[in-house]
């Protein structure tokens, strides 16, 4: 979506603050199943399916990068914000054959982006003894295929000071869902991040690493026919509990929340529409 109100983006997060602070989907809920410019580019081609719709490269980042640095890896692509010291967004395309892959952790540690060196990041000793996790926004499992590409998920511009409560349970759960509707239809687009609002957690370690209020995951899959389907869900950064009925948004919501303009590459037109509604059969979500 291009245009947004600022009445719409207010009545959106006070719906939201009211929501995070203790609204619906406490119950439990059993399982199943060198730096870059500051702005991000558009992409720069695109392909026409069979049916019509419009695929493009780079689908999956943002119109902008925000306040953010924007380096590229092999498995995702982020907006590192240097005053916050946590990632504005994380961007990548999860195919069905990554979706599966497999590897262990031993041996593998949080550590600085490379890319971004010169730029102050945050560091291990920030998050030591805080109470909060080290929080992936790309799950290091989306990125098993390779030792290369998983490691570049230990990098801080791909972690958040996460409650260790979301980050075993509700939001593991919806990473895990990720990979099932990857498997289902062939790839999924990713944008996730957090939300800093009224940053009532305040910040962690010596370089004043800012604590989210929430989190937030933008999906886009393509359809057999070669159309579009989009949804959003936005998760308190507490222990409570989120069912997926109950935190999902339409991606156009959760533009006006973030202030960000998710799936750009799509044709304007095309956009509009899938952005602005949700199909809970595509998603498995009654």
């Amino acid at each position: 979506m291009k245009k947004k109100t600022l009445a719409a983006a207010a009545v959106l997060v006070a719906g939201a603050v009211y929501y995070l602070a203790g609204g619906p989907g406490t119950a439990s809920e059993p399982r199943t199943d060198t730096p870059e410019p500051a702005t991000a580019e558009a992409p720069a081609s695109k392909t026409k399916s069979s049916s019509g719709a419009t695929a493009a490269v780079g689908l999956e980042i943002p119109a902008s990068a925000g306040a953010g640095r924007v380096v590229k890896h092999g498995a995702y692509v982020s907006s590192y914000n240097t005053e916050t010291l946590i990632p504005d967004w994380v961007a990548y395309e999860l195919t069905a054959e990554e979706a599966s892959g497999r590897r262990g952790r031993d041996g593998v540690e949080f550590k600085m982006d490379p890319d971004l060196r010169g730029c102050t990041q945050a560091m291990r000793e920030d998050y030591s003894g805080s109470g909060w996790t080290k929080g992936h926004l790309m799950p290091a499992a989306d990125a098993a295929t390779s030792s290369s590409t998983f490691e570049e998920t230990f990098y801080f511009t791909n972690i958040c000071p996460q409650s260790e409560a979301l980050n075993a349970g509700d939001w593991q759960f919806l990473e895990k869902k990720v990979r099932s509707w990857a498997k289902r239809y062939g790839s999924i687009f990713v944008v996730t991040g957090p939300i800093v609002d009224q940053n009532r957690y305040g910040t962690i370690g010596e370089r004043d690493v800012v604590v989210p209020d929430a989190f937030y995951k933008a999906l886009l899959v393509r359809r057999d026919d070669g159309s579009y389907s989009s949804i959003a869900f936005v998760m308190g950064n507490d222990d409570d509990r989120y069912y997926l009925k109950d935190c999902k948004m339409t991606v156009d919501e959760l533009e006006n929340l973030t202030g960000f303009d998710f799936f750009p590459g799509l044709d304007d037109k095309i956009e509009e529409k899938v952005e602005s509604k949700i199909k809970l059969s595509d998603w498995g979500i009654k």
